[in-house]
């Protein structure tokens, strides 16, 4: 089973699996080939977090494929440059690109394929043009006069004849095409097994021609940005060359029948965890899905999870979070207690002696700002120009499974490095650029991303893969799916597909990093009864299109029966299966 965020890439799992290659061949060349269907939403120097299954071993791991800041980048950097926030866009917010180096340890270790076996697909839609959909298109339009003031290079790639280029008709990127087939060349020059044409590909991407080529545009560019004004970057040789991908150990809470698996507090997956452990204290069974008892109890949940992502969460590798507490039962039977019959209006974090920081609060009222190239989105608003994100589930006829959630490096971030064909991340934007919280930045520093592929055993074995695009809304949609699933006895596809909502109370992860209070947004397609009633209950409800919220995709596997589904919202989601 094979579904992820654009039926291209489906297929391209699929064909995999039915070469004989496993579910982690198959999530390398899907991941691959969505940098080029999906070039708005992720690409090759973005970051991702991979949660891994290996049947054989019966291990459930977690590859982190998000980069850290740079050396250079320090809070006095940017306060001399006169910001208060990182930007987000151009060069200053790009971290050390992390996907390729995970893609490449996946393959290396959990893999068979060959590494010209899973990038030729990647390299072909390349060279040969990908149909441009809606976003795509509304992407390109949003940025055109920026890249034709300003990034040239991006300009020379995306647009035709100096405009967006029209919906149906191809996209083509032969320079990152001639960067992969470069990669793979050099890297089999040299001969050898497998294993060593892919560490081979991995010291080219870190310390060769495209480490070179990075550095170079660093060094020598300087790069209009959302700030209003032109900055270099801060990557160096020093930052690329000895950094890799590693495994981690996932956090995890216990709900229901299910043991349900995120990457670690570097990334904002554990408020999932805290939401469901605070939910496992209501009593959901036999509410309305769509009733206001059900969204408000879970609502209110993600806020107090939320509050807790402000005050503790941020890359272990500095700072002390207290991980046991914060998914503890005690503490989150305490945190339930704080929900009551009407919509809180305040950030509410816990308190745990000796851990956590101050809230940095940029609450605004209405909408917050948008700005062409920064954030992500959700699809509420198609014509948004945020960047987003992808993702896949696998599951292969061994029981292996795959989740991954790649982002960041869209082409209308940073601009095009013109030797490699893509330009850079801009994940650095959420850092706070104030000392001593938990996300504040410091050199060598993961950004807290809000990437975030979940997992789940029930009864004590491998059973569900799923996650969206979306930002600060992914923990909320992942959260909703389970609760339907397993409250409401709906299959996947009809759990992704029933009405969905999300709060924006809290400050958002992306530049100009504002939060709105209270506000609720909520599809079109609930039941005016209950859209009243969460009035009523204090809720700031905004109601937005019939099918606007999330791109969730999930596989399952039970009883030797394996299940997939995918999102109609957006219609590029596939699910595929045999």
């Amino acid at each position: 089973m094979v579904a992820s965020t654009h039926w291209i890439a489906s297929a391209v799992g699929m064909a995999v699996l039915e070469q004989g290659g496993n579910a982690f061949d198959a999530g390398v060349a899907t991941a691959f080939t969505l940098q080029v269907v999906e070039p708005h939403l992720n690409g090759p120097a973005g970051d991702v977090p991979i949660l891994v299954h290996d049947a054989a071993s019966r291990a459930t791991k977690v590859i982190c494929g998000q980069g850290p800041a740079p050396m250079a980048a320090t809070i006095d950097h940017f306060r001399s440059l006169e910001l208060d926030l990182v930007p987000g866009t151009g060069l200053l917010p790009a971290c050390v690109p992390g996907a390729f180096d995970a893609w490449m340890l996946l393959l290396r270790d959990h893999g068979t394929f060959a590494l010209r076996d899973v990038l030729k697909y990647a390299i072909d839609y390349a060279r040969r043009g990908i149909p441009v959909v809606p976003q795509i298109h509304h992407t390109i339009s949003s940025v055109e006069q920026v890249f034709l003031d300003h990034w040239k290079t991006s300009a020379a790639v995306f647009l035709h004849g100096g405009a967006a280029p029209a919906v149906g008709s191809l996209l083509v990127n032969p320079g990152l095409a001639d960067t992969y087939e470069r990669i793979v060349r050099e890297a089999e020059a040299q001969g050898g097994a497998r294993e060593d044409v892919i560490e081979r590909a991995r010291a080219i991407w870190s310390g060769g021609f495209v480490a070179e080529a990075i550095v170079g545009f660093c060094e020598r560019e300087e790069v209009h940005d959302v700030s209003g004004r032109a900055h270099r970057g801060l990557l160096r040789e020093s930052d690329l060359t000895p950094w890799r991908a590693h495994v981690e150990e996932p956090v995890f809470v216990d709900y229901r029948d299910c043991r349900v698996f995120k990457a670690g507090f570097w990334s904002q997956g554990p408020l999932a965890l805290q939401q469901l452990a605070i939910l496992r204290h209501c009593d959901l069974d036999g509410l309305d899905p769509t009733g206001p008892d059900f969204i408000h109890l879970q609502v209110e949940a993600a806020k107090l999870a939320f509050a807790d992502r402000e005050a503790f969460y941020g890359d272990p590798d500095f700072i002390d979070v207290p991980r046991d507490i914060l998914l503890g039962d005690d503490y989150n039977r305490a945190r339930r207690r704080l929900i009551g019959e009407t919509a809180s209006k305040e950030l509410r974090p816990g308190a745990v002696d000796g851990f956590g920081g101050a809230i940095v609060n940029r609450a605004k009222p209405g909408n917050a700002a948008l700005s062409s190239g920064a954030g992500e989105p959700t699809l509420r608003n198609v014509d948004a120009v945020q960047g987003d994100t992808v993702h896949f589930d696998i599951i292969d006829r061994f029981g292996n499974m795959v989740a991954a959630t790649p982002s960041g490096g869209w082409l209308q971030s940073s601009p095009v490095i013109p030797e490699l064909g893509f330009p850079l991340g801009t994940r650095a934007q959420m850092f706070w650029l104030t000392e001593n919280l938990p996300n504040s930045l410091a050199p060598g520093k993961r950004p807290r991303t809000t990437l975030t592929p979940t997992m789940a055993f029930r009864d004590g074995a491998p059973y569900l893969a799923w996650g969206t695009p979306g930002g600060d809304q992914q923990d909320q949609w992942i959260v909703q799916f389970l609760l339907r699933h397993l409250h409401a006895g709906m299959n996947l596809q009809q759990a992704i597909d029933a009405p969905a909502w999300h709060t924006e109370h809290f400050p958002s992860s992306f530049w100009p990093r504002t939060a709105r209070p209270g506000v609720l947004v909520v599809e079109d397609r609930l039941p005016a009864s209950t859209i009243e009633e969460l009035r009523r209950r204090g809720h700031e409800v905004e109601v937005n299109g019939s099918w606007s919220e999330g791109r969730l995709t999930a596989a399952s596997q039970l009883a030797g029966r394996l299940r997939a589904a995918a999102n109609p919202r957006g219609m590029q989601g596939y699910a595929i299966g045999r």
